[in-house]
């Protein structure tokens, strides 16, 4: 018959919560106590949960993965780098959805750290420095995935998004285009801000105005982009190339002009943003920016063992991976 809890209670002469606490918060019984019961699991061949196995390393065998959505392509990436990276060193992975809500973030937070999680990745973050700071005096270890302007000095690995933004925009200028609308997501906050600043920038390189009336906020998603081309059209906006801030968005725009009669990219050349695959699949081929969304969440992940392991205590690194231009027919190119 198989070890159970209360056998190895009443083996060692104490209750099954005595025993329950050993495996669970061991700092709460004395050291004794505690070597005695593990004595008595070792004879029994008790093997109690992955929880239990770290008890005498003082590690959960658990990390946490903060995203903002979980149907978000990119995040999903993410989370394929950090597992690949959890499961070479024997790690699980909890992942919290946070839906851009500070409130909901924290209480994650709080919960995963009383549990004694061993690290968090927290992408997209909204928290502030002082928040970090306070976590950091729990003895947290942590890593962001994104940049936020109310961040400095923590352990980050990003991407810039504002040379990548005004990596497109340029060639769009280089391709005689000089009506380039923009249309942006709502969240995350940080990356479009960044994106925005990189279209002004390139337009101010290219010595075209910047214009208010051609940039369009929607809710990132496919309806999101439909419902901000069927307004640029409502709006009769004059336009002759749109770059929108994901792919989602740009596909969404791609298939109300394409309804409309409007020609890509004859007519509007379309630029998006993340390089999912679908967009090698439509028709025109998408013109976008590839993100290195895995690579992302590979470094963030080995960067946080880093630091669980030891390796990089009193350090604080800043990690930048760059984008990459893919361009396809959808911005005049015959590719």
């Amino acid at each position: 018959m198989p070890v159970n809890i209360k056998a190895v209670a009443d083996k060692a002469g104490v209750s099954v919560a005595t025993v329950s606490r050993v495996m669970n918060h061991p700092e709460l019984v004395t050291e004794e106590t505690r070597e005695h019961i593990l004595s008595v699991m070792k004879k029994m061949n008790y093997t109690p949960n992955w929880f239990a196995r770290n008890i005498q390393s003082t590690r959960t065998g658990m990390i946490g993965l903060l995203v903002h959505d979980f149907l978000d392509a990119s995040n999903m990436e993410i989370a394929k780098g950090v597992e690949a990276i959890a499961h070479q060193k024997g790690y699980h992975v909890m992942l919290c959805n946070t839906e851009f809500n500070p409130v909901k973030e924290k209480e994650y937070i709080d919960t995963l750290i009383e549990r004694k999680i061993d690290g968090l990745i927290l992408t997209s973050t909204t928290l502030r420095n002082s928040d970090l700071d306070k976590y950091k005096s729990k003895g947290a270890n942590y890593v962001l995935v994104g940049k936020n302007k109310n961040i400095n000095r923590q352990n980050i690995v990003y991407t810039d998004y504002r040379t990548a933004t005004e990596e497109a925009i340029r060639y769009l200028i280089t391709m005689g285009r000089t009506r380039i609308g923009l249309v942006l997501g709502e969240y995350p906050k940080p990356e479009i801000e960044e994106k925005l600043e990189g279209y002004k920038r390139a337009l101010r390189d290219g010595n075209l105005p910047f214009d208010e009336n051609l940039v369009y906020e929607s809710e990132n998603s496919l309806e999101g982009g439909f419902l901000a081309a069927s307004k640029i059209l409502e709006d009769r906006t004059e336009m002759d190339a749109i770059f929108a801030s994901t792919d989602q968005l740009a596909l969404g725009v791609m298939d109300k002009l394409k309804s409309a009669g409007v020609r890509i990219p004859e007519d509007i050349a379309l630029i998006g943003f993340d390089d999912l695959r679908i967009g090698a699949l439509v028709e025109p081929k998408l013109t976008t920016i590839s993100k290195p969304t895995y690579r992302m969440g590979l470094m963030a992940a080995r960067l946080l063992f880093d630091i669980i392991e030891g390796e990089g205590a009193g350090e604080t690194q800043e990690i930048a991976l760059q984008s990459k231009l893919k361009i396809r027919k959808s911005c005049g190119n015959k590719g």
